[in-house]
């Protein structure tokens, strides 16, 4: 019995070492309450306008940094649907070019796609200033509105399970 719960106990410990506290998970959304998320940390927004090979739209991006990656969600509505489902292309290849970087196969990322009227994941890997960085990505639209969201770092930052909290927990609304 004694064995039973000193291998419980060392269980427990091991579980909680393995929940960094660099890992604050908490519910967001962007100021139009476009979508919910859980981020690893305080999110900041910011409201940017982008060139999408076309089409200038603003694009709100709510994000948050913990162990060496970003965690980001873009949103951003475009004239008609048939434009949205267009600029996926375009916000594809700026992501790519943004760090070199070549996609690593076909990604399939974890979390739903229902409702999406096309969606593009990604997987890649590349560099900017010089730093070794893994970008993984899922572009949407949604009648007129495209997501962009994305985890950009440090490879040992980008864990199988912070990829499936963030990309399970995306929900547009």
């Amino acid at each position: 019995m004694r064995n039973l719960i000193s291998a419980a106990a060392l269980a427990a410990l091991l579980a909680l070492a393995a929940c960094s506290p660099r890992y604050n998970w908490r519910e967001a959304s962007d100021n139009g309450a476009h979508f919910v998320v859980l981020l690893p940390g305080k999110p900041a927004t910011v409201t940017r306008p982008v060139d999408l090979d076309g089409p200038k739209v603003d694009m709100t991006m709510t994000a948050a940094e913990a162990g060496g990656a970003t965690f980001a969600v873009g949103t951003a509505e475009l004239a008609d649907a048939a434009a949205a489902v267009k600029a996926l292309d375009a916000m594809s290849t700026a992501l790519l070019n943004n760090i070199g970087g070549r996609p690593q196969g076909t990604a399939l990322l974890p979390g739903k796609t229902d409702g999406f009227s096309r969606s593009i994941d990604l997987d890649a890997h590349g560099a900017a200033g010089g730093r070794p960085l893994r970008l993984v990505a899922r572009l949407a639209a949604r009648d007129r509105r495209i997501y962009q969201v994305l985890i950009l770092g440090d490879e040992k930052a980008l864990t199988d399970e912070n990829i499936e909290t963030f990309f399970g927990s995306f929900k547009p609304t």
